[in-house]
């Protein structure tokens, strides 16, 4: 793969993110430390999808941990805000909740990026959100039901099946496209619907062939799926290869002209946020500070991790918050030919 330059520095793509040292957390400027501003306060968990899904699952796993890491042990209460594939909870986040930091957001990990890509549904700069951590990195999957014919990814290369999504900002969307792009899939997309849970219930039904999914979202929701064989695992992409998914075919080593591996590396840059957590613009830097430390506290808690194993959510790989911010900021200053196929898959646009 060709080396993809930033303004200033090489635009490397993450290649191992480890957990960095947890910092101290000082008293604000008033001299109110953080316990004392959490203490009998209520934090709103934002979670931008419908309930059902795996967002939904991690966001209330997270919530059921997160408040005794958080100095003053402050209630956490989840809050579904789905719309617009994910862009509506962002909108909300950056530009409506309270900067005060009781008020955090678990963001679908394609939405970051929409600014860049010229969606302008997108109300805010990425850039300037406060991004906090994250339990993992992501592994994609397209799942394909197995009345539709297809087995192999040479299959999907010669017969058009359908992939259903939510709207044309979502995970579903952009992840199918891409499919399409770098790896000549043929798949047409079929909009509308609400989120994971309904896609997956209209693929039990016959109206849609196929639907992206994460491994982590899979295995809280449909992990017996593939053993019963109702679904064909088609093909795998992200920062690894899943040890459990062995047999299923790695996207990289598919997808062969130099041009679409290039595209399918700096595509695959969401991935590598996971399942990001994320405050507002604008709020005191010590609070965000402490929503860092507790949030990677949480994820590496032994009650977090047996409650994860418990829903199937067991490939934990957990994320800082200064780690997310540089994977966004090195997509911001990728080159402007990068870009632009990017914006390709993600408005559809001459496809």
């Amino acid at each position: 793969m060709r080396a993809l330059k930033s303004r200033r520095q090489k635009y490397c793509l993450f290649p191992v993110l480890a957990i960095a040292g947890i910092v101290s957390v000082p008293a604000g400027a008033s001299g109110q430390t953080i316990a004392q501003f959490y203490q009998g306060k209520t934090i709103s968990l934002i979670v931008s999808s419908a309930p059902g899904g795996g967002y939904d699952a991690t966001a209330r796993l997270t919530g059921r941990h997160l408040g005794r890491h958080i100095p003053g042990n402050p209630v956490i209460t989840v809050q579904n805000m789905p719309g617009a594939g994910g862009i509506r909870a962002a909108n909300h986040i950056y530009n409506i909740a309270p900067k005060d930091g009781t008020v955090i957001a678990l963001m679908q990990n394609t939405v970051p990026f929409d600014p860049l890509l010229g969606n302008k549904a997108a109300a805010f700069d990425a850039t300037k959100i406060n991004w906090l951590g994250s339990p993992n990195v992501e592994i994609a999957l397209l799942m394909v039901w197995h009345s539709a014919g297809i087995k192999t990814p040479e299959d999907l290369r010669r017969k058009e099946i359908t992939a259903g999504v939510a709207g044309i900002a979502s995970n579903q969307a952009q992840l199918s496209r891409l499919l399409i792009k770098a790896a000549d899939f043929k798949l047409k997309l079929v909009q509308g619907y609400p989120g994971a849970n309904e896609t997956l219930l209209a693929m039990e039904r016959g109206e849609v062939d196929s639907f992206t999914i994460y491994y982590n979202s899979m295995m809280a929701s449909r992990p017996t799926w593939h053993k019963e064989g109702k679904t064909v695992l088609l093909a795998q992409w992200g920062p690894h290869k899943e040890p459990a998914m062995a047999d299923v075919p790695y996207l990289p080593d598919i997808v062969k002209e130099p041009e679409k591996a290039t595209l399918l590396k700096a595509a695959s840059a969401s991935l590598y946020l996971g399942r990001p957590f994320v405050m507002g613009p604008g709020v005191p830097q010590d609070r965000v500070e402490a929503m860092r430390t507790a949030l990677i506290e949480t994820f590496k808690d032994p009650a977090f991790v047996e409650d994860s194993t418990k829903i199937g959510f067991t490939d934990l790989a957990p994320q800082t918050g200064a780690q997310l911010e540089q994977i966004v900021r090195e997509v911001y200053a990728a080159p402007p030919a990068v870009i632009e196929q990017l914006k390709i898959i993600a408005s559809g646009d001459g496809m």
